[in-house]
């Protein structure tokens, strides 16, 4: 395509997703005009596709509702550690026990990103104290697990709580879920980062030929998130940046060039800028890259295993008494 003298010329063919591409030029104050391409929806040939894009939407919608307090956020990061207060270390501490006992009873990613904005919203409106994060954190986790694990797979509260060596009682978790759902507004339904990071992968992976899919591997974006969520800082993006932001790295890592032009259409579809999106992935890849050194204090899935080694293992449900590895970033095919 190229742009001159304030017309642009398009490609006559199916663009992406056999959509027709129609390109506009905009100039600003007699500045040369800034091509962009404009999808049409209704002539959309996949009705997936199609189908697709309009949970995107509908996702956009919602997701503003679904934030922590910004305000909120940045009290906890700039709150300093004496014991009393919350802080950016003691949340990351807490979110990385909650990534442990969602490898354990090996939940869905989904679980795990629901339970930290559930813990995020809250911490962001509550102050609580040190001492209650871990019945806060745990009650936040609980709920999500029974938003979206299947009912079978749902373990007994005095179960987790064994398993997650608090002090705490059952009736002392129950009384905290009320008050988190209480300061939710009793909605356990939230837009997510995962739910976008799986709707750009589902949209974007039709653009690959079937010997190329296996580059852009979701359970490898999936451990991404992980990463990231295990971040305060990374609660203050919104989910649909976040997630396109580690989707943008990795086709950058992996050179799948031939995305260039899906990637710019969701970017566009999300209603993302450019400078938020360098902004995010920037640092999502710092953090990628202290993920993956040796120095990153990942979770810590041993003394899970140590505490189910006895009496507690012989007590538990069979039907989740799984036990998984740390998370470590697959690597791709070569």
């Amino acid at each position: 395509m190229s742009c001159a003298g304030g017309a642009c010329a398009a490609p006559s063919g199916p663009g992406w997703f056999g959509v027709v591409s129609v390109c506009v030029c905009v100039c600003v104050w007699g500045c040369v005009g800034t091509c962009f391409f404009l999808q049409m929806i209704e002539t959309l040939v996949s009705s997936d596709a199609r189908a697709l894009l309009y949970q995107l939407t509908a996702l956009l919608e919602q997701e503003v509702r679904c934030q922590p307090k910004g305000s909120g956020l940045r009290l906890i990061e700039a709150a300093h550690d004496n014991g009393l207060r919350m802080t950016a270390r003691l949340r990351d501490f807490e979110v990385k026990d909650l990534l442990s006992l969602t490898q354990f009873f090996g939940f869905h990613t989904e679980t795990f990103s629901l339970a930290v904005n559930f813990l995020d919203r809250f911490l962001s409106k509550m102050k609580v104290q040190p001492k209650h994060l871990g019945c806060v954190g745990l009650s936040c986790f609980y709920l999500a697990v029974k938003a979206t694990e299947e009912e079978r797979n749902v373990p007994l509260a005095t179960d987790l709580i064994r398993i997650s060596q608090y002090r705490f009682t059952v009736s002392d978790m129950m009384r905290m879920e009320k008050i988190v759902l209480e300061k939710l507004s009793w909605k356990v339904k939230a837009t997510t980062a995962f739910q976008f990071l799986q709707l750009y992968h589902s949209l974007i992976h039709e653009n690959l030929s079937c010997e190329r899919k296996r580059y852009l591997n979701f359970e490898r974006l999936e451990t991404q998130l992980k990463a990231c969520h295990c971040r305060i800082m990374f609660s203050k993006a919104k989910p649909s940046v976040l997630a396109l932001s580690i989707l943008a790295l990795e086709i950058e890592e992996q050179k799948l060039l031939e995305l260039t032009e899906a990637l710019e259409f969701l970017q566009l579809q999300s209603k993302i800028n450019n400078r938020d999106l360098t902004f995010w992935k920037e640092l999502v890849l710092k953090c990628l890259t202290e993920y993956s050194s040796s120095k990153c204090s990942k979770p810590n899935v041993q003394k899970l295993k140590w505490i189910v080694s006895g009496r507690t293992a012989r007590q538990l449900k069979h039907s989740y008494y799984r036990i998984t590895h740390l998370p470590t970033i697959p690597e791709t095919s070569s």
